[in-house]
């Protein structure tokens, strides 16, 4: 007869360890879930939050969405057209972040241009702050995940030296650390799953901004740099 190498270890951990591999190797998913312990319930809402918070930051931080390629040309159009009053400002106002910075801008230009600068810059925080929505959260979800798999991981340690507490046969047997050796591996490994992409993407999203927002103010100063030419001609 063939001795198995789970039966040639004489560590208990090491022996558990072995077994539950094998173990995890045929177990589905929602089963691998439950063997993670009960912190894997806060590390799952992490991920759906995540994952909510970086669809929407995708969809909502689109060029086409944020800066309308059409949008300066139009102005133009109306401006040069006399067709540029208050309801057609307030149309681009609430069209875009981008038509939010240009009516500021437009709106200014006439008091010199330290004021329009200064009023598009104040205008650009304002659509940072929109732009950086939930950003926040997704930071704090890339935080906290690793701290809550190390929870898990230390809880399971902890029903591994429990076991060992026993005494006796007990402390041989290695289906009694499986659970504390379960808690351990998935938990930390549920953690960092979720806090890697999350931290990704939450740079990802910063640079973004930044960038988006540089390129709105540009925007902005070159129509009214062509508006001023119109008036020039």
């Amino acid at each position: 007869m063939v001795e198995s190498p789970c039966a040639r270890v004489r560590s208990p951990i090491l022996r558990a360890s072995l077994l539950y591999s094998r173990h995890l190797q045929q177990t589905d998913v929602l089963e691998i879930i439950k063997l993670g312990g009960w912190m894997m319930a806060p590390i799952i809402l992490c991920s759906i939050l995540a994952l909510a918070i970086t669809g929407e930051r995708l969809w909502s931080l689109r060029t086409s969405r944020i800066m309308p390629a059409d949008l300066i040309s139009r102005i133009l159009k109306l401006y040069r057209d006399h067709r540029l009053d208050a309801v057609e400002l307030r149309k681009c106002r609430n069209e875009s972040p981008l038509g939010a910075i240009v009516v500021a801008a437009l709106t200014s230009r006439r008091q010199g241009r330290d004021i329009m600068k200064e009023s598009v810059e104040h205008a650009g925080r304002q659509v940072v702050h929109e732009l950086e929505r939930y950003l926040n959260t997704l930071g704090t979800i890339a935080s906290i995940s690793p701290y809550l798999g190390l929870l898990g991981s230390v809880l399971g340690m902890m029903k591994v030296f429990a076991t060992f507490s026993t005494g006796g046969n007990d402390l041989a047997n290695p289906a009694q650390l499986a659970g504390g050796i379960s808690e351990i591996l998935i938990a930390t490994a549920a953690g960092l799953a979720v806090a890697i992409p999350s931290l990704i993407f939450h740079r990802y999203f910063q640079g973004r901004v930044a960038e988006l927002t540089v390129r709105m103010e540009q925007e902005a100063v070159q129509l009214i740099d062509l508006l001023n030419r119109a008036d020039a001609d």
